[in-house]
């Protein structure tokens, strides 16, 4: 068990002064068994109303109206969190002896319906052409078969980081044989629902010491969640090839990655050129003896 700071700043700057309209903020982990926020701190340029609430998926959402006009907007969140890693078990998952499709109860259908319904096209066959390259036996176990392909993602493709916003569609990704990590968690999504499994595509940082050999390090990070019977949704990350992480800190998680966008908003007026620079800091300050 850790506590962890982590500093996260966005910085917009314009040519020219613009006024405000809402922006959107999924820049706070939600308390949970496994992330318990110490201290939040919200700290921007500009001066204006904030209003908290939760979204339909239970992310903890900040709506922000900056008042007046500026040439730039900094939007700034320190936290102080507790994390309290669970590994994933070998514990046995209901019908866990083919690899599609999974068998989900029909009370949590009701509400993985959503999740796993496929949000990309794949009209020529990219992906899934891919996609039956990596099933092997037909008794693999799930839990194996996601291990495999989180691995074979991460071996696979070459990691390319990517300042410009936007996620690549799963084909091209494919078809590109590189990408980031919203590339490759969304890829991993996509494709588990075309098998039949409930996918989100979850957002937020990673805490990796000196950078040392992780990618995505100084930047917000993405991964996919794969809800399993028995073991609920559980975390793999293609770019890292990790699995149920307690170096994985979950944001928020969503259908789709435009929906988990960290910051969104809208300027009024023309601003001419526009640059965004985000920078994140991920610190163990000391470690916990017990989970409370």
């Amino acid at each position: 068990m850790a506590r962890l700071g982590i500093t996260h700043e966005t910085r917009y700057a314009y040519e020219r002064p613009v006024a405000f309209g809402p922006h959107r903020l999924l820049i706070r982990p939600r308390d949970s068994h496994a992330i318990r926020i110490v201290e939040a701190r919200l700290a921007t340029s500009l001066p204006g109303q904030t209003r908290w609430s939760y979204d339909a998926s239970g992310n903890c959402v900040c709506t922000f109206q900056p008042e007046g006009e500026a040439d730039f907007l900094t939007i700034t969140s320190s936290l102080v969190i507790d994390r309290f890693p669970a590994p994933l078990t070998d514990q046995a998952v209901a019908d866990p002896h083919t690899v599609s499709p999974i068998v989900y109860g029909r009370e949590d259908r009701a509400v993985l319906d959503p999740f796993i319904r496929p949000a990309t096209e794949d009209a020529d066959r990219v992906m899934l052409r891919w996609l039956r390259e990596q099933m092997e036996r037909p008794d693999e176990p799930a839990v194996d078969f996601l291990l495999r392909l989180n691995a074979t993602i991460h071996d696979q493709f070459e990691y390319q980081a990517r300042s410009a916003e936007g996620t690549q569609s799963p084909a091209l990704t494919v078809a590109r044989g590189a990408g980031t990590c919203r590339d490759f968690a969304w890829l991993m999504v996509e494709a588990l629902r075309r098998l039949g499994y409930a996918a989100m595509f979850a957002t937020g940082y990673i805490y990796s010491p000196s950078h040392g050999g992780i990618r995505g390090a100084g930047a917000t990070h993405a991964w996919c969640e794969v809800f399993l019977p028995d073991l609920g949704w559980t975390e793999f990350d293609p770019t890292n090839g990790l699995a149920e992480s307690e170096d994985l800190i979950r944001v928020a998680a969503t259908r789709t990655p435009a929906e988990a966008l960290p910051v969104s908003g809208t300027v009024i007026g023309d601003p001419g050129l526009s640059e965004l620079s985000v920078a994140v800091d991920v610190q163990q300050l000391d470690a916990l003896c017990e989970a409370a």
